[in-house]
């Protein structure tokens, strides 16, 4: 059984991580998620599930508005040859999240350790960063530096590697930074 937001919830105040939790309408797209982002300052995310050529699983975390190349990022994770998205049977048996909610707090459900995490280093330029804590009709601020000793708790150290490039206005990084 996937773990619920209180499950999330009660492992972040077990390790003493302090967060802030928004609710809102269900968002499915970064698109949707404009109004929610205007809301609530920091960086937001972009989740992506895919998979390699030989079926190893990857998460990939970006800022929001990042675009990344898939026909490129293989040679930067290391996967085996080109990726593709993974299927959200296999989203759901590893991560425990439906398409939509493919969060960086996921891989609290990756009990088997499927899935490597790499987070953009374009992202960890917020001092918050807001992540759907498992269902899309939420969203939860953590620290960057939370975050990372979040995933090493649930045994998903995240590598942090440059994937994208996503053009900051100095405003946008100035207010993240006094959060």
């Amino acid at each position: 059984m996937p773990a619920s937001p209180s499950d999330l919830f009660d492992l972040l105040n077990k390790l003493d991580i302090e967060t802030e939790t928004h609710e809102h309408e269900a968002v499915f797209t970064v698109e949707e998620s404009a109004k929610v982002k205007h809301m609530i300052p920091g960086g937001h995310t972009k989740n992506l599930f895919v998979k390699d050529k030989k079926g190893s699983y990857f998460l990939l975390v970006a800022e929001g508005t990042a675009q990344i190349d898939l026909k490129q990022i293989h040679r930067l994770i290391g996967a085996r040859g080109r990726v593709s998205f993974g299927r959200a049977d296999a989203l759901m048996e590893m991560l425990g999240v439906e398409p939509g909610s493919v969060t960086a707090f996921a891989p609290m459900n990756d009990t088997n350790n499927q899935v490597k995490v790499f987070i953009d280093a374009s992202l960890m330029r917020y001092q918050q960063i807001n992540c759907h804590p498992l269902k899309n009709t939420m969203t939860t601020t953590i620290s960057r530096e939370d975050l990372l000793r979040f995933l090493e708790a649930v045994n998903h150290p995240a590598e942090v590697l440059q994937f994208t490039q996503v053009p900051l206005e100095d405003n946008e990084l100035e207010a993240s930074n006094e959060q």
